[in-house]
């Protein structure tokens, strides 16, 4: 693991930020390289996976893409979020606490961060 996207992760679970991102693959040097645009797509997926955010991927190669439906799907998501508040059994040292989502509903997708910020009790 890379120790800052760990960090990242980490500090975003911490903030309560949701990220998300949309992966287009670079220009010039870069933009050739298999390994640089790869590790890019794994470890933006999995600071928007873990941070309860959505990521969207173009592919490897090719000229820029329409970002339009990417962007359509991203404000559909923002206009349907919603905050979840719960009370956390606070432990002897703060720190990140796995979450589960649940519902009773079907064909409900229901999307979040892996771990919250739990302070230590008082």
């Amino acid at each position: 693991m890379d120790p800052y996207l760990t960090a990242a992760i980490a500090d975003c679970q911490r903030a309560g930020i949701l990220v998300s991102a949309i992966y287009a693959p670079g220009a010039g040097h870069f933009g050739h390289s298999y390994w640089i645009n790869y590790w890019g797509q794994i470890y933006l997926a999995k600071l928007t996976e873990e941070t309860g955010g959505e990521g969207y991927y173009i592919g490897f190669v090719g000229s820029a893409p329409d970002f339009s439906p990417y962007l359509k799907d991203a404000t559909n998501r923002l206009d349907h979020q919603y905050l979840l508040t719960f009370l956390a059994q606070p432990q002897k040292k703060s720190g990140l606490r796995p979450v589960k989502l649940r519902t009773e509903l079907h064909n409900v997708d229901l999307v979040s961060a892996d771990e919250v910020y739990v302070p230590a009790a008082q």
